[in-house]
């Protein structure tokens, strides 16, 4: 997927809601755990229920691996059973990868050749040869890591250096290299008063934000700093959605509060058009 299909698409459903599926068995449904595949079935009604509701769907990698080949098999159905059945829907794998350049290749055939997903976070530390192997894959989406919504986010990403900041330095660099236009950045919304800084360095990028919800993040900040001509914002809540319910209804409770985000969506969407 192109960023013009996603844009059209946040057209369409008047929504620029991603809905993280970080799967915990512990805090899923009790009568889930008699499935075969909890994970999946899990993801499944979620998906079936949301999927009007939302432009994007981002598996937190992590998640799955915890669970060994079983997780992994079960994040393989998920990212399938989306592209079968929703293809509209853009699709982030939250692998936070980043190694030199050989390496990279094979962390980028992986998500965007195996499992066929349409964006990866990628950390920036170890520079362009890191990053511009998952660049290459053509109408494929590299998420850097820029200014992140967690407490310590700011121990290294807010350094002063002898020029910027440090996260900025690392949105002026990722803007030199080959292919950036294929670049998204991460940025926290519980950072939502850097937003109109980091417009000015990258102003018709996406920015993933994470954060929003059970994190405290506060989506009306976000868009009043953060918005662009095409919206330019995907916004990520998980805990917030997906745990929303407990019982046999946890899909139903998970599209309301879906609902509530993508509402509040539309009128920010509609001020701005």
């Amino acid at each position: 997927m192109n960023k013009q299909e996603l844009i059209e698409q946040i057209q369409h459903k008047k929504s620029f809601l991603c809905i993280g599926l970080d799967v915990d068995l512990s805090k899923i449904p009790t009568h889930l755990l008699a499935e075969d595949d909890p994970i999946f079935e899990f993801n499944k009604q979620l998906i079936d229920a949301t999927h009007h509701l939302a432009v994007a769907y981002k598996p937190n990698t992590a998640f799955y691996e915890a669970y060994g080949i079983k997780g992994w098999q079960a994040l393989e159905k998920t990212i399938t059973y989306i592209n079968t059945n929703y293809p509209e829907i853009f699709t982030i794998a939250d692998a936070k990868r980043g190694d030199i350049g050989n390496t990279s290749t094979m962390y980028a055939k992986a998500f965007f050749e195996d499992l066929n997903f349409d964006s990866v976070t990628v950390a920036p530390y170890m520079g362009s040869d890191s990053v511009e192997p998952f660049l290459a894959f053509k109408n494929k989406t590299t998420i850097l890591l820029a200014l992140t919504s967690n407490k310590g986010g700011l121990d290294f990403q807010g350094l002063k250096t002898e020029r910027d900041e440090l996260y900025k330095e690392v949105l002026k660099t990722a803007l030199t290299w080959k292919n950036s236009e294929n670049l998204m950045f991460v940025v926290g919304a519980t950072k939502a008063a850097y937003f109109s800084e980091i417009r000015k360095i990258v102003p018709n990028h996406f920015l993933l934000v994470p954060g929003v919800g059970a994190q405290g993040g506060n989506l009306k900040d976000v868009c009043n700093y953060g918005f662009t001509k095409d919206c330019g914002l995907l916004i990520n809540s998980s805990r917030g959605i997906i745990y929303a319910g407990n019982d046999e209804n946890f899909a139903k409770s998970a599209q309301k509060e879906a609902l509530k985000l993508q509402q509040q969506m539309e009128v920010i969407l509609n001020e701005n058009s």
